[in-house]
């Protein structure tokens, strides 16, 4: 499963348990309009840690979080092997 397909699966299962209805993901989309709260936000990077074992956002020092849903997913792509 490529990082692409793990992010999407992890935000549309967080939603389902959050009670959040999602509209169509698509990279434009903003983080905003996915209708997360930072609660669901947090579970989202930290379930993602668990299935990466990376946290994007803590392994350099001048990371920003991202803005949409495209930028989310590179965030995770373009981590260093």
């Amino acid at each position: 499963m490529s990082v692409r397909s793990k992010v999407i699966e992890a935000i549309q299962q967080i939603a389902r348990e959050q009670h959040v209805t999602l509209p169509a993901l698509s990279d434009d989309l903003s983080l905003h309009e996915t209708g997360f709260d930072s609660l669901a936000f947090a579970i989202l990077v930290a379930r993602l840690e668990d299935e990466t074992g990376v946290d994007p956002f803590t392994i350099s020092e001048d990371a920003a979080f991202p803005a949409t849903v495209g930028d989310f997913v590179r965030a995770y792509e373009n981590v260093p092997a």
